[in-house]
């Protein structure tokens, strides 16, 4: 049986930028929460389609052919291949929808990569 999650209570858990944590899991997708604060890397994932949800904040999806500007309550997915860039000029919390084979990265390994992100 599953439990109820409250996505205050668990961004109130952890501080870090760029540090997804997974909150949930369904078919084979891990619910991810993330704080997100200036630029992160461009990269693209090969096989995994990825949703970033805009809990607070304002995230800017930087694509090679156009600009995704996200404010509270909207949501972009990015296909899968799609080379991308996330931009938060403020602290932005996200809720992330993917494969849980996703590595945060992408086709990217740096000292951003989490291998196995932690669950809370």
């Amino acid at each position: 049986m599953g439990e109820k999650v409250n996505l205050v209570e668990k961004l109130g858990m952890f501080t870090e930028h760029w540090s997804p944590r997974v909150v949930g899991e369904l078919n084979g997708q891990h619910v991810k929460l993330a704080k997100l604060l200036g630029e992160f890397d461009w990269h693209h994932h090969a096989d995994e389609d990825e949703l970033f949800l805009v809990l607070s904040g304002h995230l800017t999806l930087h694509l090679r052919d156009r600009i995704i500007e996200l404010g509270e309550g909207e949501f972009f997915i990015v296909p899968r291949g799609v080379e991308h860039k996330p931009v938060a000029e403020e602290e932005t919390h996200v809720l992330l929808l993917e494969p849980t084979s996703t590595l945060n990265t992408g086709n990217l390994r740096n000292e951003r990569t989490i291998d196995a992100p932690p669950r809370i």
